[in-house]
């Protein structure tokens, strides 16, 4: 009697996109993103820390560090916050946004963006609300407060077509996989960026940041020497597929 293939090679190929292989974590790109809320405060920090951070052949000039705390809908994934911690650079003249950490509290979340981007998130929680006149946010990661900040809820509006463009600025993030012995598999920088963005929403206000050091979550490694820029905004957008720029196992 003939062995039976339950599961061939070709559909195996043709339906691989997550893991585990037989029960989705995620939904399909693009990911359409929904009132994506956001706290963002740009400050500027010491140029040879942020360098020791940037891979090389991404180039530090100006060492600004934006942190931004995020409230989402994503279909496919759910209702989360998150944090991401970026550095201004450069990729061959062009100037991109590398991002060396960020925290989620959304599994699904965690996933997709580590094994699709490679983006560098970690289990942490983040919150970003109101409470009378003051927008508050903060990260927390195992039992510690990493960041916190603070903005002037709404004080004034920004030019919604200024706050979309700086929206459409390209990310760049190191993906690092290993092998099974341990050894890199795939090691390549990867650049994405956000398409399809319609701005409901831009304010500013007075701001306020402080980060604690942690062993695990080393926010305090960049300290703030100057607040250069913050924005509160709400905006629906989409996230592609990624890009890849540099291969660094290529011979």
């Amino acid at each position: 009697m003939p062995k039976e293939i339950s599961l061939s090679e070709r559909s195996v190929v043709e339906r691989a996109y997550h893991i585990p292989f037989h029960s989705p974590s995620y939904g399909r790109l693009p990911l359409k993103i929904l009132d994506r809320e956001s706290l963002a405060i740009s400050y500027r920090t010491d140029v040879t820390k942020a360098r020791r951070i940037v891979p090389a052949p991404l180039e530090v000039d100006d060492p600004i560090v934006t942190l931004t705390f995020l409230y989402m809908t994503i279909p496919g994934i759910g209702e989360y916050y998150e944090m991401s911690q970026s550095i201004l650079a450069t990729y061959q003249g062009e100037r991109v946004s590398f991002r060396p950490l960020m925290f989620a509290e959304s599994v699904p979340a965690i996933m997709i963006g580590r094994e699709v981007w490679g983006l560098p998130k970690k289990f942490g929680k983040t919150t970003l609300g109101v409470t009378n006149g003051s927008l508050k946010a903060a990260c927390e990661f195992d039992g510690v407060t990493v960041a916190e900040a603070t903005m002037g809820y709404r004080y004034e509006e920004l030019d919604l077509e200024a706050a979309r463009r700086a929206q459409e600025t390209q990310c760049v993030v190191l993906k690092a996989i290993p092998d099974v012995d341990g050894s890199p598999r795939i090691l390549e920088l990867v650049r994405f960026g956000y398409t399809d963005i319609k701005m409901k929403g831009a304010w500013n206000g007075p701001v306020a940041l402080r980060l604690t050091p942690h062993a695990l979550a080393p926010l305090a490694d960049l300290p703030v020497d100057e607040i250069v820029g913050s924005a509160h905004t709400l905006y629906d957008a989409v996230l592609p597929g990624g890009e890849i720029i540099h291969d660094y196992l290529r011979r």
